[in-house]
């Protein structure tokens, strides 16, 4: 029979595993919530921000004689070690639950207790010597903890997926310089439009991602400000005189990050734009991405009845029935990820909407949206610019065999030969397979070859000036 000890709240007893650090109210959530089978352990930015939040806490109390030095640095040696990681195995609340994220600060808070209760060489459960409630929640409700170690989290987390963008918009600014000199034919709607070269196609796929760094870092500033010290809704009650100033102190030199406390800490416990704001960051970009990744697979389609212009890396055969079929794969699981991402933006914009009156309890189901998000494009980004980027070639020859037979190059005639002319070339090549060349030069002799040369040089189809 397993070991146990009895513990309880004030809704009766329950017996808890010995060797459990969580306690009763933990237990309580593991049976009433069911939802994700996804736990908190299994983001453990967020339990590592726990930690930082409840030190921060511990120290901010001992300053202000709440709590008892050496009580408040056992409680500050165990959020020690909970930020290292050893107890990640604790955090084990489903990550979407009822109660406005009561069950993973009272997850934290056992936790916390019975290791400080460890250090103290005490039993774990004996709360009368550091209690979950009366001592690691000291001064703070799950109303300004939760989302205090919330933003610190995704603080955090935006930093690894800020890195892996950076990376991918390097990689094909690299492309970009590798395609410098490859012509290819520019495309609207699908339809042929002008000239460009190959390596400018590249380089604007690098600046539409680099757009997107800004965003996160104009988020990242957003989410930096903070409710630590509201307490319940916002009236600091329970938390002494000076108390939330102090542990935004503590917390900022804890974390290294710029922590800003909300002026009206009323409206910063129930207010969740920043959220929202960060979520729409988030599709903004998995939609330049998924656009990026519909672009990649356009131009490597065929190979033989396609555009056919770029290689992608051959990953994988591509079909069970079709031999030598090889597949778009990678651009294909980053369109999806961008999907996923894309219907995560809108539970982020119910989830904040349906907040009432001084608390919004719906943050639980936003924090597994956003760290969600965040970490599956991290994967999605890592993986379009390792197995894909970096691997792709360019089809030189052929792409720009299709520029000099395509009817689109006739634009470059109208300033020589008037629109109305260079219609009636697009029309006649279209209609009888005819090259421009052929028509305007050989044909009709609209054009010399000197001046044909003058007209269509690598440069100047790439980078047109004004030629009459």
């Amino acid at each position: 029979m397993n070991a146990s000890r009895i513990e309880h709240d004030f809704l009766g007893e329950r017996a808890i595993p010995a060797d459990a650090y969580y306690g009763i109210q933990t237990l309580r959530a593991l049976e009433n919530f069911h939802i994700t089978g996804i736990p908190l352990k299994a983001e453990p930015l967020f339990v590592q921000a726990l930690a930082y939040v409840k030190k921060g806490a511990a120290l901010a109390n001992r300053d202000l004689g709440v709590l008892d030095a050496t009580l408040a640095g056992h409680i500050a040696r165990a959020c020690d070690r909970v930020m290292t990681g050893e107890l990640d195995d604790q955090f084990l609340t489903d990550m979407i639950q009822g109660g406005a994220g009561t069950s993973v600060n009272m997850n934290a808070n056992e936790v916390i207790a019975n290791v400080a209760l460890e250090l103290m060489g005490k039993a774990k459960g004996e709360y009368q010597f550091c209690h979950p409630n009366n001592h690691v929640n000291c001064s703070q409700s799950t109303n300004d903890a939760y989302p205090t170690a919330f933003r610190i989290a995704l603080n955090n987390k935006l930093q690894s997926y800020r890195d892996a963008l950076a990376q991918l918009a390097d990689a094909f600014a690299a492309k970009g310089e590798e395609f410098r000199n490859v012509l290819k034919m520019g495309r609207t709607q699908l339809q042929d439009a002008v000239p460009m070269s190959m390596g400018d196609e590249f380089k604007a796929f690098a600046t539409n991602l680099r757009e997107e760094l800004l965003r996160i870092d104009d988020s990242r500033r957003l989410i930096s400000e903070i409710n630590m010290g509201a307490t319940a809704i916002g009236t600091r009650v329970n938390a002494p005189e000076g108390y939330a100033e102090l542990v935004t102190q503590h917390l900022r030199d804890i974390t290294g990050l710029e922590l800003v406390l909300a002026g009206d800490l009323i409206e910063a416990t129930y207010d969740t734009g920043a959220y929202v704001q960060l979520s729409g960051v988030l599709k903004r970009t998995a939609v330049k991405l998924s656009k990026i990744c519909n672009d990649l697979r356009l131009l490597s389609s065929g190979p033989r009845t396609g555009i056919n212009e770029i290689n992608l890396p051959p990953l994988q055969p591509g079909s069970s029935i079709m031999p030598g079929k090889v597949n778009p794969v990678v651009p294909e699981v980053v369109n999806q990820t961008a999907f996923y991402v894309i219907g995560a933006d809108l539970t982020v914009t119910m989830a904040a909407e349906a907040g009432q009156l001084q608390l919004n309890v719906m943050e639980p189901v936003i924090s597994f949206a956003l760290f969600t998000s965040i970490s599956y494009l991290t994967n999605a980004v890592h993986t379009l610019r390792e197995k894909c980027v970096v691997g792709i070639t360019a089809n030189a020859a052929h792409a720009e065999n299709l520029v000099r037979n395509s009817v689109g190059i006739v634009t470059q005639l109208n300033p020589v030969l008037g629109y109305e002319t260079a219609a009636e070339i697009a029309k006649e090549a279209l209609k009888t397979g005819k090259s421009v060349y052929q028509i305007a030069v050989t044909e009709r002799q609209l054009l010399t070859q000197a001046k044909w040369d003058e007209i269509f040089t690598f440069e100047n189809l790439i980078r047109p000036h004004f030629i009459q």
